[in-house]
């Protein structure tokens, strides 16, 4: 009768979280299998025995990069009373958190798309970039419904340009701008509420105000670059 074999040397969900941070940090494809098997810990076997491919890592990676790094936005979105207030704390959320300390910057489904050819990848990443864009149009088609939008609001351009601000956030966190500067992005995206919505701005900007707390990363590491 056969053995059931080796069983695994490494935790595999911290391994998943370091490659996670690896790939936030460098893309797709400009991460090696070198820096990616350093960074987690493993040989290359292990890492083809556990995770089949380097586009499946990636996958996994991204899968959990959205689970830890979406929640905050999937309740800002949910329990947010009205439109604006939706918009506001995911704009606001998103400046701390692609600036935050101990952590790769910016957005790893933005960022890993400017350096990828890989076409599978990039169907990937487009995909999820537009269920982004599904999500905030939503939300806007919520607003409407709910009376604190215009019938007439065009949902679709609304949600493309906050979306739009979001990766524009992203990529310039990676180029150095820090939390203040991308929360001034964010205010002024905001201010402009009435004129890309034709929704009632707020009589007084709101204050920033935390949505949730930063998610640590479970290993606490970041990769080295």
């Amino acid at each position: 009768m056969a053995g059931r074999g080796r069983p695994r040397s490494f935790d595999r969900e911290v391994a998943l979280t370091r490659a996670m941070e690896t790939f936030w940090l460098r893309g797709y494809e400009t991460a090696s299998m070198a820096e990616l098997t350093t960074a987690m810990g493993i040989n290359s076997p292990s890492l083809y025995a556990a995770f089949g491919s380097k586009e499946q890592l990636f996958r996994e990676a991204v899968e959990l990069y959205n689970a830890v790094e979406g929640a905050p936005i999937e309740r800002a979105l949910t329990e947010e009373p009205t439109a604006y207030g939706a918009l506001a704390a995911v704009l606001r959320w998103n400046a701390r958190a692609f600036t935050g300390r101990d952590r790769p910057t910016g957005c790893l489904v933005v960022l890993s798309a400017v350096n990828t050819g890989d076409e599978a990848v990039r169907r990937c990443l487009a995909e999820i970039r537009a269920a982004g864009i599904d999500g905030f149009r939503d939300r806007l088609e919520r607003g409407v419904r709910e009376g604190d939008l215009p019938p007439d609001t065009d949902t679709a351009t609304a949600a493309r340009f906050y979306t739009a601000v979001v990766q524009g956030m992203a990529v310039q966190a990676r180029d150095g701008a820090g939390r203040d500067e991308l929360e001034r992005m964010a205010e002024r995206a905001l201010a402009a509420w009435s004129a890309v919505t034709g929704g009632p701005a707020p009589e007084a900007p709101e204050p920033p105000r935390a949505t949730a707390p930063l998610v640590a990363l479970p290993t606490g590491r970041r990769p080295a670059g």
